[in-house]
């Protein structure tokens, strides 16, 4: 019985998994984590809008019934692929075939400073920690008696104006209006900054024209601050440097300006390019190794001359592809180049806000929101998982509150962001 080994388990590597259960194969599933996580929803986390664990799923459950596929908690640092072998800290495996699917980490660009006192959204504990920081600045911003301290606690930059800054900044602006300012009536809400920075001339840059004004002009009405063709130099307690040589006093920057691919791929003397991608052929394998293949974000290619996006529907098909490639192979024949099917984009702004593009068809406010909902629900796993989210957001929208408002850890690392 040959062994398929899948590095992540994440949107690639278990529609790959999926794919090639019960065809007799051997197939061994590794991952540093033993869930499986919906980062689309991270952000909802950090604005105590859901539970962390609404959004991920032990992933020995998600396999349970899946014939001949196994996992293993480990993390993986080092390919050897002459040999064939996989290493981890608990030993080492060996494959016939390898996918991997390790998916990606944040990019900070080399600015050090921003790494140190910036925070993230890749981990679910990314998320849980910028709750803290959020709502932890209002409790000291609640005991500040100097007006400029006050002020700097009290104001939020985001870096990034792609899907994940916009769906951030609009739910950090609702729970500040909705909720905070109920929680801390001894704080003037007019007070409170949310700065989106954007080093491009918009937001939304893979959207259609008309969406990304119409983006614009309701997170302006939402109050909150973007500042185009900005760029962040780096930070320092209590600032963030801005391009331009000038600064904003802040505690609190959420970065969200790129990724690049997982740090496995560090490990592997294979041609990269920017975002340390792997550059893989048509049919998703490595040079001189056709039984390795490579998916999500951690791939790189281009079609129709343009790089295909590091996001969860790319990873999907070419989680799928590289299952049906492998089973074709062993039945004797050659897959066809891969090719992704674009369905579209989507991005949420606020309560009944949103805008997607969705088969070359635009849409906007409450139809795009709407669309937004279903097809998270849809692809969120587990039904417990699904029957929380909706509650949540249904409690949400009719009661206007966020119930997950608890502060667990203040700090990053060993470093503390607010002022003694």
């Amino acid at each position: 019985m040959k062994r398929v080994i899948i590095v992540g388990v994440g949107f690639g590597g278990l529609r790959a998994a999926r794919i090639l259960s019960g065809k007799g194969f051997d197939v061994l599933l590794i991952d540093r984590n033993n869930y499986h996580l919906f980062q689309p929803l991270l952000y909802q986390v950090a604005t105590a809008a859901l539970e962390q664990e609404s959004i991920v799923y032990p992933i020995r459950e998600v396999i349970r019934y899946w014939k001949g596929v196994r996992f293993r908690l480990a993390g993986v640092h080092g390919i050897d692929l002459e040999q064939r072998r996989v290493f981890m800290a608990t030993g080492t495996v060996e494959y016939d075939y390898l996918i991997l699917a390790a998916g990606s980490i944040t990019n900070f660009f080399g600015i050090d400073t921003i790494k140190r006192y910036g925070y993230d959204l890749k981990h679910l504990s990314d998320a849980v920690v910028l709750r803290s920081q959020i709502l932890g600045a209002f409790e000291r911003a609640v005991q500040e008696s100097d007006v400029s301290e006050r002020a700097a606690l009290l104001t939020f930059v985001i870096v990034g104006g792609g899907p994940t800054g916009v769906e951030f900044a609009g739910a950090l602006s609702e729970l500040v209006r909705y909720v905070l300012s109920k929680d801390y009536p001894e704080l003037r809400m007019k007070d409170v900054r949310i700065i989106l920075v954007e080093a491009s001339g918009s937001l939304l840059l893979t959207f259609p024209g008309k969406l990304q004004d119409y983006t614009l002009t309701r997170l302006q009405q939402m109050g909150i601050e973007v500042k185009l063709r900005t760029a962040v130099r780096g930070a320092e307690p209590g600032r963030v440097l801005l391009g331009e040589g000038t600064s904003i006093p802040s505690y609190t920057l959420f970065w969200a300006a790129g990724v690049r691919a997982a740090s496995l791929a560090d490990a592997l003397s294979v041609k990269k390019v920017r975002g340390n991608r792997i550059v893989v052929k048509p049919d998703l394998t490595i040079d001189d190794h056709p039984e390795v293949f490579v998916v999500g974000d951690m791939a790189y290619l281009e079609q129709g001359g343009i790089p295909l996006p590091m996001t969860a529907p790319v990873a999907m098909q070419q989680g799928e592809y590289a299952g049906r490639a492998i089973l074709r192979r062993e039945q004797g024949y050659s897959a066809k180049p891969f090719r992704y099917f674009d369905r579209g984009s989507m991005a949420a702004i606020g309560r009944g806000l949103a805008v997607a593009n969705i088969m070359n068809l635009n849409f906007s406010g409450l139809a795009a929101w709407i669309i937004w909902l279903v097809l998270h629900l849809f692809f969120l796993i587990g039904f417990r998982n699904r029957a929380v989210v909706l509650l949540n957001w249904a409690y949400d929208y009719f009661l206007f509150k966020k119930q997950i408002r608890i502060i667990l850890q203040e700090k990053k690392g060993d470093s503390n962001n607010f002022p003694e």
